[in-house]
């Protein structure tokens, strides 16, 4: 029996399953965020726009009786303003108790990532929690993976509650 658990110890660790993630594309970019977290995608519908928002808060739209925030994607990552909404997609993500959208030009596709993909996020020496959780690395394809909770401005969330 013992040489039998022997025997078992000296297999190989199995490696862990794929994780699905929805690729997406801002500005020619591509990024992608876990499958399990989004929960629709749909076409652009306008927002209504908010007093005191930050710029990349485009409003808010009414998703079956839920009010949901509507964030410009590219303007949180730093890219400039999304000039074509009405071109692009709305990804409605669930982020604890709560649903976001974000703006995107395009979904792309839902890939699978396993442990050899994956690259560290860049460390950013000016101190600023970084939106990546990390890099995913996919043919030519170099995939942003964010970081719902460092993209979402809780305080922003916050003021909409009130």
């Amino acid at each position: 029996m013992k040489e039998a658990l022997d025997s078992f110890a000296r297999l190989p660790a199995l490696s862990a399953p794929p994780r699905q993630i929805v690729v997406f594309k801002l500005r020619g970019r591509v990024f992608g965020v876990d499958v399990g977290c989004v929960r629709e995608i749909r076409g652009w519908q306008p927002t209504t726009e908010l007093p005191h928002a930050p710029n990349y808060v485009l409003g808010v739209v009414n998703l079956r009786g839920a009010i949901v925030p509507v964030f410009d994607l590219q303007a949180r990552l730093g890219f400039g303003p999304n000039d074509d909404a009405a071109a692009g997609v709305v990804i409605v993500v669930e982020i604890g108790d709560r649903f976001v959208g974000f703006l995107s030009d395009s979904v792309s596709d839902i890939i699978d990532i396993c442990e050899e993909d994956l690259r560290a996020a860049p460390d950013y020496a000016d101190g600023h929690r970084p939106l990546l959780r990390g890099l995913a690395v996919k043919s030519d394809d170099i995939i942003g993976l964010l970081d719902l909770d460092a993209v979402i401005d809780v305080s922003c969330l916050a003021t909409l509650d009130s």
